[in-house]
């Protein structure tokens, strides 16, 4: 293949139209329909349009954990973690801010309503810190987290985020960042949906905090992409093989779900059940095996998911299509507006 560069993925962005709060309703967002024949301007209510009975709809129903901790260590100084996983009842693996990397051994103290929780620094993996807690950790997340906002969003995290940086569907906690093209789903939408004979199904990948870490090299093929836990169940698999063999399309909602399946997938197009480790890094002229199209936020410039979608619509339509929702002032990342984007590599 040959060989990309960051630079081919940048685009002029004002600030303002990063959106910093959610509108009310989470269906009032605006829809970019982007196809090789089409950039059109839509609503997210019009995404009853696009799907067609029959359609199999592929979400993600992580659960964003409250993951950023504050509080101190021993010595007194200020420290901050962001939990990037948790990897056991007790244990998790964790970026931290303090003036001194703290060492092995290390017990730091994190705050909350006057209250203490006690964790010990146990070991390094990389950029990341080994953390052991008294508790379970999901436990003191949610006693003691706060959630993880983007780090484009400017003002901390506060009550309304605990509902509304979640899906409608979320049921297993791990993530650390919301899996955002779902936040556009309410029940009553996925209900005229499923009347419609729009089949919806649910894989589970726990987004980490390094989907917000930027790409520092500028040749592609010396970036390592960051590792994502996923769950692909048995009868969800099922269910996509059975679409593909039947000429069905498969859509995924967020570049969530569209990396499960893709990673679920094997050479021949047929996905496999189990839980693993993706580190899938998707870029023009990958082959996808599974998707038809799907539902995604606008990414950040420069970002592996804009790649992404550059390797679904093609490169030069995804800067054609940014360029236009710029001008059209639509509103930008996790609590933004929202793309339909169908594969441009499909000929029906």
């Amino acid at each position: 293949m040959q060989e990309q560069y960051l630079s081919d993925f940048d685009f002029e962005l004002p600030p303002e139209l990063i959106a910093q709060y959610p509108l009310k309703d989470r269906t009032a967002s605006r829809l970019l329909h982007i196809s090789k024949d089409v950039i059109e301007d839509c609503h997210f209510t019009d995404i009853e349009d696009f799907l067609r009975p029959g359609d199999l709809l592929v979400a993600n129903n992580t659960k964003v954990i409250k993951a950023r901790l504050l509080g101190h260590k021993a010595t007194g100084g200020n420290i901050e973690a962001l939990i990037e996983r948790v990897t056991g009842e007790f244990t998790a693996i964790s970026m931290i801010r303090a003036s001194k990397s703290p060492k092995p051994g290390t017990v730091v103290r994190f705050e909350a309503d006057g209250r203490v929780e006690e964790v010990t620094v146990t070991g390094r993996q990389d950029q990341f810190f080994e953390l052991e807690f008294a508790r379970p950790v999901l436990d003191v997340l949610e006693e003691f987290g706060r959630v993880p906002l983007p780090p484009y969003i400017t003002h901390a995290a506060e009550k309304s985020d605990e509902s509304r940086y979640q899906t409608v569907f979320a049921e297993h906690p791990g993530a650390v960042a919301a899996p955002t093209a779902g936040l556009h789903f309410t029940k009553e939408l996925l209900d005229r949906l499923a009347k419609k004979g729009v089949d919806i199904e649910y894989v589970t990948l726990h987004v980490g905090a390094g989907t917000f870490q930027p790409v520092r090299v500028e040749k592609l093929s010396e970036h390592h992409m960051h590792s994502e836990w996923y769950h692909m169940p048995e009868d969800v698999a099922e269910k996509i093989n059975c679409a593909k063999a039947e000429g069905r399309r498969v859509i995924a909602v967020g570049t969530t779900s569209l990396r499960t399946l893709e990673s679920a997938a094997d050479r021949m197009g047929h996905v496999e059940a189990g839980s693993r480790d993706t580190q899938l890094f998707i870029t023009p002229g990958y082959r996808f095996r599974i998707i038809d199209a799907m539902v995604t936020n606008f990414h950040l410039p420069k970002s592996t998911l804009v790649m992404l979608v550059s390797a679904l619509a093609g490169r030069e339509r995804i800067l054609e299509a940014y360029r236009h929702a710029v001008e059209e002032k639509y509103r930008f990342f996790s609590y933004g507006d929202a793309c339909f984007i169908e594969n441009a590599h499909i000929t029906e």
